[in-house]
């Protein structure tokens, strides 16, 4: 494993982690709001919009087209999976009780089980990577 593989990956770990953190925050907001009339439920985007990035370092087009100027845009431009965040987002479209309240607190507690358990995995990911370069470091 070459030294940018190692960086990218423990980014992509780290930033992972930040999110599952964010997320925990956004659904224990959802639950602690589950009964106030006319709340409406937020979730956080973020892995869709990672894969998007990192899929267009490896895409290109079938034809590219060539730039003449430095002022003309280009026709297509690899997206940088740094300049990817965390949004919250609101969800208006459901509404799960007469109140206008869209919270489940039942999805919202599968939701919260499932987020530890990917940063639980994240966190292992990254020990595992290290634990690779104290075998390198020793032998």
């Amino acid at each position: 494993m070459n030294v940018s593989t190692f960086e990218k990956t423990l980014d992509l770990l780290h930033r992972g982690m930040d999110a599952q953190e964010m997320r925990r925050q956004v659904i224990a907001n959802n639950i602690a709001n589950s009964g106030v009339p006319n709340f409406k439920r937020s979730d956080l985007n973020f892995e869709s919009e990672l894969k998007r990035a990192l899929a267009s370092e490896e895409e290109r087009p079938a034809l590219e087209l060539t730039r003449t100027d430095p002022r003309h845009m280009a026709d297509w431009e690899p997206r940088d999976y740094k300049d990817v965040k965390p949004r919250k987002v609101l969800d208006f479209l459901s509404t799960a009780n007469n109140n206008g309240n869209n919270v489940n607190p039942e999805e919202e507690f599968m939701l919260a089980l499932e987020n530890q358990m990917r940063y639980s995995l994240m966190a292992q990911a990254m020990a595992f990577e290290f634990s690779q370069v104290n075998l390198v470091l020793r032998g």
